[in-house]
């Protein structure tokens, strides 16, 4: 008798096909971008027709919000754990360093180039709000300057993005600064630009969220 709740054969047989399509694209996006993800490509790869790939993903783009899915839900799960073992801010940049290197691809893919003609559904904008909702907690930690600025104004009638997080301007303008620069460093330094300048790319990026954390913003 089948226990309840578990897989059946054919579902099993449907999960292991789309982790395998997966597993394929994946490889197609480090070879060659995002943007020449192919299905028909990938049905060759595993020797079968291209409309046999469209019964596990309906779409590129489909095969793609489910690759943009993971890498936000990975990424969520990782600074929710360490938050959990109770890292500070500083430790979460670093843990955001350490998993974006672990897999270029999977961060590039959130946080790169947007794929061209793409549009990422709502619920995606859900999962990535975790993970800024886990900086805005950690930023609201700190002590900031409360002084008003034009910016801060800005910000206390501008916060759809931090969706209802109640952490005070001077948190939300701390979250942002820290959220674009690691970023920047982050996007600079696996795409290669740092190669030649003789430079260690951790060293900078320690020093950056030093100076960083050691800003009243």
């Amino acid at each position: 008798m089948q226990e309840t709740g578990a897989a059946t054969p054919r579902e099993r047989y449907r999960a292991q096909v789309r982790a395998e399509i997966k597993e394929h694209a994946w490889e197609q996006i480090a070879t060659a971008g995002a943007s020449a993800l192919s299905l028909n490509a990938i049905a060759k790869r595993m020797g079968v027709s291209g409309p046999a790939l469209y019964r596990y993903f309906a779409s590129r783009d489909d095969l793609i919000t489910e690759l943009i899915r993971e890498a936000y839900r990975s990424l969520a799960a990782t600074l929710r754990s360490a938050t959990a073992e109770g890292a500070d801010l500083a430790e979460l940049a670093h843990v955001l360093r350490r998993w974006a290197l672990g897999d270029p691809q999977r961060y590039l893919l959130i946080y790169g180039t947007p794929v061209p003609g793409y549009h990422a559904p709502e619920d995606i904008t859900g999962i990535s709000s975790e993970i800024m909702a886990t900086l805005l907690d950690a930023c609201a930690a700190l002590a900031t300057d409360d002084r008003e600025t034009p910016f801060s104004t800005h910000l206390e009638s501008h916060r759809q993005w931090a969706a209802g997080h109640p952490a005070p301007p001077a948190a939300l303008h701390r979250a942002l600064v820290l959220w674009t620069r690691l970023h920047g460093l982050l996007s600079l330094e696996l795409a290669g630009h740092f190669g030649g300048m003789g430079f260690d790319p951790a060293l900078f990026y320690a020093a950056e969220l030093e100076e960083l954390l050691a800003s009243r913003v």
